[in-house]
């Protein structure tokens, strides 16, 4: 019992919570399909082949959907880091503090000839509770908050018409608190956050909530889902 004390709080210190005894599972309708409320990409007519697009997404401690997108056909790459606070460049420790403002988020870089920035929405709401105000699983505080940080009006447009959609259909038990934010600016996190389920597969905060949304990835998108 004192070994597995010690191993949860070293987790703890490192960064996100303590492991609980599940992962953190939105109450969905299960005759909703999330991905069909998916709205039409707005310029798919536009988009030109390799050109790379990025979107940023928060929900909850960023090393889960880091790796929920890591794991998504089409995207390039998956960074965890800061963003919709009120200082440059803020530690984790900072943000950790709640009073910078920020949320822990992932920057995700994509190719929009192979996935669309809606087909990542579907699977960024899929991915955690938006449903919760400020926390998710074993984590509170505002940096742990749903959010979407929008980079152009396309953007806006298919997050919030995304999310209406999903209220309009009751997807979940509850109303969605998920934000809907102009991204001011993203600043990565510390080397040791980047892809810390990969490095870490067996850190008990890992095994309780994040490996548990990746099978969900690979159960609910099976088209989109890469196996690593």
């Amino acid at each position: 019992m004192i070994k597995s004390i010690v191993i949860l709080s070293a987790a703890a210190a490192i960064g996100c919570g303590i492991a609980a005894s599940s992962a953190s599972k939105p109450d969905t309708n299960p005759n909703v399909n999330l991905a069909a409320f998916a709205p039409t990409p707005a310029k798919a007519a536009e988009t030109k082949p390799g050109e790379l697009q990025t979107a940023v997404f928060a929900g909850g401690c960023f090393w889960g959907i880091e790796a929920v997108f890591d794991h998504v056909k089409g995207v390039t790459e998956a960074k965890s880091g800061f963003a919709g606070g009120k200082i440059k460049n803020p530690s984790y420790d900072q943000v950790s503090d709640g009073d910078t403002g920020h949320a822990e988020s992932v920057k995700v870089t994509f190719d929009p000839s192979t996935v669309t920035y809606e087909q990542l929405l579907a699977v960024f709401f899929s991915s955690h509770d938006p449903t919760e105000l400020n926390y998710q699983g074993p984590d509170h505080g505002t940096q742990y908050r749903s959010a979407v940080f929008y980079q152009n009006d396309d953007q806006k447009k298919a997050a919030t018409d995304y999310i209406a959609s999903l209220n309009s259909a009751k997807a979940f038990s509850k109303p969605i608190v998920t934000e809907v934010s102009a991204l001011n600016a993203f600043y990565e996190a510390e080397a040791y956050h980047q892809h810390y389920l990969e490095k870490n597969p067996s850190d008990p905060y890992i095994v309780y909530n994040d490996l548990p949304k990746l099978e969900n990835l690979k159960n609910k998108f099976p088209d989109l889902y890469v196996g690593k």
